[in-house]
């Protein structure tokens, strides 16, 4: 063992992975690049006591949820569950049903008393994630080994979703370990167990990768039983760095998967004749994607506390020349807080398209303004065209591609709004002041990854407002999950709200976050989806009545889905820009049958929950 640690540091170090250690052959090992970067904590995989860089195997490859959503097909998987959630009359009982002959990977059988445990242990213990959500468990107790009843405190059709697995939720944990730890929040879980088909084989102390081995007995995971035995033997998330590290890597064949910048994957696509793209042509990113992407306000601060503001820098925003610096224009804009996916399209856009073209700013003295642009879309097609890129001329496909709209670039009213409430120009500068007399300055915190929708979002927004007369400053971190659960940011480029399910209309999963008990002072962790601790009165009542309608009744969904769209329109807590763009290369000199635009059996990436059920599927192609 530590042999093959010594070899793969070795390699690592230099940034070339062109022969494994003799024992973890390259053409039975799946490379890819850690998504979220090098790892703040690589020895701790308890990753129910907050961030611990999920992405790097321990949600992909390592833990089984009891539910897994999958968008590309419209899917919900029964993964731990051996069935769908079953509910009471009125939703104050939820029963789950179990899968039958599943063992964590230290040969431990996986059944009711874990789940009973994970429950009565997150809502025990404070700071745990999901602490807050379990506060509503009246009760949770064992039937037999295979079925668990939850008892509520009060009705909610949708407890389940806290369960169900969609870049997050709460997975189960072993409570054979977890028993025997006086700390869960210190404790490490190192070495980790899990259900799913995958075991820690080795890990970098400084962060930069980690290793993963196919256990022996896949056969006893959801993801064997469900789909058979993942192809590769094993599976490396490295750090590779830049994106043009990434592109030499992927020529060299030394990396399989990785989400790179445009000019990245132009390069890929031009020098690796193995490569390929989610889509074969222009603009190649994936754009089923179910998040969108965006900036998010510190509102527990000022000056972001205010709408007015927060309103002001969306309109000093050319989106058009935003997403241009961003990613060569290959986006889709939304300017609703859920992505525009044709399922979104359909269901809210076309609902609140009217509303958007009638909704009014305030600018004082009388005056009115509205701020949405219905053509910002085709705009964006126009640059795009301009740029020699096929384009379609129909209106209609151009909103499917592109988007329909999104707010005007209206930096005389962002000028307005800032007058109303105090703020002035230097006259020296010609830069903004704060009401104190103060110069205005913003940072922009964002993640260390440049092929990152939330990094290129940083440096496009920094561009808007430095051009607007504010100084910004982006800061990369390593920590900028952490530090944004903490609150501790002024401007962070996470997600403007939770991302919704994908293949359902239910908008629980985006408005929950902002309910006001999950609201808490800085320097304590928010709920993912509000890091800006952002809440309101008519908010909590939009999720109430989300809680008290059925999970099935598709059109009372989305008329209080569609609520609560409008309210955070209203306010702009938070700025959603465009659909996160997949901006994926796959190489196919040692794996092939990717689920590209073509083939969508499985959601495209690696970094996501459902990775595992991908593997079942790749094929080698017996090159060494």
């Amino acid at each position: 063992m530590r042999k093959v640690l010594l070899l793969v540091a070795l390699l690592l170090a230099c940034l070339t992975l062109a022969q494994l250690a003799a024992n973890v052959p390259r053409h039975e090992t799946f490379i890819a690049n850690q998504l979220t970067g090098r790892v703040g904590t690589p020895g701790n995989f308890n990753l129910w006591a907050g961030w611990r860089w999920q992405d790097r195997g321990i949600q992909n490859l390592l833990l089984e949820p009891l539910w897994c959503v999958e968008y590309a097909t419209g899917e919900i998987i029964n993964a731990l569950a051996a069935e769908p959630p079953i509910y009471n009359s009125d939703f104050t009982e939820l029963t789950i049903k179990l899968r039958k002959d599943v063992y964590w990977s230290d040969g431990v059988p996986f059944t009711a008393d874990d789940v009973v445990y994970t429950i009565e242990l997150v809502k025990r213990v404070p700071g745990m994630s999901y602490n807050a959500q379990m506060q509503s468990v009246a009760e949770v107790k064992k039937i037999d080994d295979y079925t668990v009843v939850v008892r509520l405190t009060e009705p909610n059709s949708r407890f389940h979703t806290y369960l169900l697995d969609r870049w997050g939720a709460l997975r189960m944990l072993p409570k054979h370990v977890f028993e025997k730890v006086q700390d869960p929040m210190t404790f490490e879980f190192n070495p980790p167990v899990g259900t799913g088909p995958y075991v820690l084989k080795a890990y970098d102390p400084g962060g930069y990768w980690t290793l993963w081995e196919l256990r022996e007995d896949w056969q006893r995971t959801p993801t064997g039983m469900l789909y058979g035995k993942p192809a590769p033997k094993y599976v490396l998330f490295q750090t590779f760095g830049t994106a043009e590290q990434q592109v030499l890597a992927m020529a060299r064949h030394e990396l399989d998967a990785a989400d790179l910048t445009m000019e990245g994957l132009r390069a890929v696509l031009q020098r690796v004749n193995t490569a390929r793209a989610w889509r074969r042509d222009y603009p190649w990113s994936v754009n089923i994607d179910p998040c969108v992407t965006g900036l998010h306000f510190n509102n527990a601060i000022e000056p972001f506390n205010n709408p007015e503001v927060r309103w002001a820098l969306t309109l000093a925003i050319d989106i058009v020349e935003y997403a241009a610096n961003a990613f060569d224009g290959a986006v889709t804009l939304s300017p609703i807080h859920i992505p525009l996916t044709s399922a979104y399209y359909d269901w809210y856009f076309t609902r609140i398209e009217e509303w958007l073209k009638s909704f009014e700013l305030d600018l004082g003295d009388g005056q009115k303004f509205k701020p949405y642009d219905p053509t910002a879309g085709q705009r964006l097609a126009e640059y795009a065209r301009k740029r020699g890129y096929k384009v379609p001329t129909d209106p209609q496909e151009i909103k499917k591609i592109f988007g329909p709209g999104w707010y005007k670039y209206a930096p005389d009213v962002a000028e307005k709004l800032l007058i109303k409430n105090g703020f002035k120009r230097d006259p020296k500068t010609g830069k903004w002041l704060l009401p104190d007399g103060k110069p205005w300055t913003i940072t922009i915190l964002t993640t260390t990854n440049p092929a990152h929708p939330s990094y290129r979002n940083g440096f496009a927004a920094s561009q808007a407002w430095k051009k607007f007369g504010i100084d910004v400053t982006v800061m990369t971190s390593d920590a900028l999950a952490t530090l944004g659960q903490r609150g501790e940011f002024e401007v962070t480029t996470d997600w403007p709200a939770a991302e919704p399910w994908g293949g359902h209309p239910d908008l629980f999963r985006v408005l929950d976050p902002f309910s006001s008990q999950y609201l808490v002072p800085i320097g304590e962790n928010a709920p993912w989806g509000n890091y800006g601790r952002w809440s309101n009165p008519q908010m909590d009542s939009v999720i109430a009545k989300l809680k008290d309608t059925d999970w099935n009744d598709t059109e009372s969904i989305i008329n209080v889905g569609l609520e609560g769209l409008k309210l955070l329109v209203k306010e702009m807590p938070t700025i959603p820009t465009f659909n996160y763009p997949g901006v994926v290369a796959w190489d196919e000199y040692y794996w092939t049958n990717y689920p590209g635009a073509e083939n969508m059996y499985c959601q495209p990436y690696h970094h996501w929950p459902n990775f595992k059920y991908m593997l079942p599927f790749l094929k080698p192609t017996g090159r060494k």
